[in-house]
């Protein structure tokens, strides 16, 4: 739908379509001129803030209205994301002997809220796309004290945490520009609807640029660990992604919310991730976030078009919890905005 578009909505739902591609082009650049890109890092903490802003822009009141008409639906979901995706990576890091910067960095992706990148996904596999949303918008606000605190239980025993510090970051690069961003949305709707074409292209450029900066301070380390790392990567998303779903089956979801937990919690905000590790941490403890950003869009858009060609089926739930607190239906009420940004405006950008 962009026939008539100005040159840069063009050029921002572009962007935001080639994704996963410009984010693997990001990791390249780092590692072809890891000087310049590795000068970068320190602004990773007001990129982040920048794309959280962008993710507040597209969020509105009734995006949290969810918890009130399904919170069976939406607490499942919850502690699926914040116990699945913790505990798998410090699972995975203890079996492959990972170095304790290594097993900080994959910790803390899993103890990351959800990308909003996943509400895309979530779109294109014919899911329920209320639930996402709401689930991405829930763990975000509740991650200044989730993510400190799952770090320090499940990484303090490899290198120092400072849950503290953790949390005073996130507050500052997360909750902070994601509440301005939904009171601007509220209070001047109309000034913020003629910005949200443009939010995949910040949201894109400012993901690119993280990935290239993580990967950029940590070249030598990719060449000479990569492969033992890319196959951490690759198990904890996968991981995520078929135990959410089995998790919302034992649940008694139906398949379309069962796509929903999947995607949410197999997809984290790996960009929070690179910043908390690129602050509090070594340069190192952020690869495992860079190379998890690069992945999890890849895996999503595969799961994605899998999804979306089997369609989805209708019918009844086969466990007693159907119907719970709404949980198993479909909200075709549900007023919920077509995705269309990425990971920090992911939405935005699938």
């Amino acid at each position: 739908m962009t026939d008539g578009a100005s040159p840069l909505i063009r050029l921002a739902t572009a962007v935001g379509r080639w994704f996963a591609l410009l984010v693997l082009l990001g990791a390249i650049v780092g590692l072809l001129i890891p000087g310049p890109a590795a000068t970068l890092a320190p602004w990773v903490p007001l990129l982040l803030g920048v794309i959280m802003f962008g993710m507040g822009l597209t969020l509105r009141g009734r995006d949290f209205a969810l918890i009130l008409k399904r919170p069976y639906a939406v607490i499942v979901g919850l502690i699926a994301q914040f116990v699945i995706m913790p505990l798998t990576a410090w699972v995975i890091g203890t079996l492959l002997g990972l170095a304790p910067e290594l097993m900080v960095g994959m910790v803390l992706v899993g103890a990351a809220p959800g990308g909003t990148a996943s509400n895309v996904i979530v779109y294109l596999a014919k899911g329920d796309v209320a639930l996402s949303v709401t689930m991405t918008s829930v763990s975000t606000l509740l991650s200044p004290l989730f993510t400190p605190l799952l770090v320090l239980w499940l990484a303090g025993s490899a290198l120092p945490v400072d849950a503290g510090g953790l949390l005073l970051s996130i507050v500052q690069v997360v909750l902070v520009p994601v509440v301005a961003g939904l009171l601007l949305r509220t209070f001047a709707g109309r000034v913020v609807e003629r910005v949200l074409p443009f939010l995949p292209l910040v949201s894109v450029t400012g993901i690119v640029l993280v990935v290239a900066a993580v990967v950029g301070a940590n070249a030598a380390a990719v060449l000479s660990s990569g492969l033992l790392l890319v196959l951490a990567v690759v198990l904890h998303n996968s991981a995520g992604l078929a135990l959410g779903w089995f998790a919302a089956r034992f649940a008694g979801f139906d398949e379309s919310a069962r796509r929903a937990v999947s995607v949410e919690v197999g997809m984290q905000n790996s960009g929070l991730a690179a910043s908390l590790a690129t602050v509090h941490f070594t340069p190192l403890a952020a690869l495992p976030a860079a190379l998890f950003s690069v992945w999890h869009n890849i895996s999503g858009a595969v799961i994605a078009t899998y999804w979306a060609r089997r369609g989805t089926p209708r019918g009844p739930v086969d466990t007693p919890a159907a119907g719970q607190d709404g949980a198993l239906d479909p909200a075709p009420d549900a007023d919920v905005d077509t995705p269309g940004d990425g990971d920090g405006g992911a939405a935005e950008q699938r």
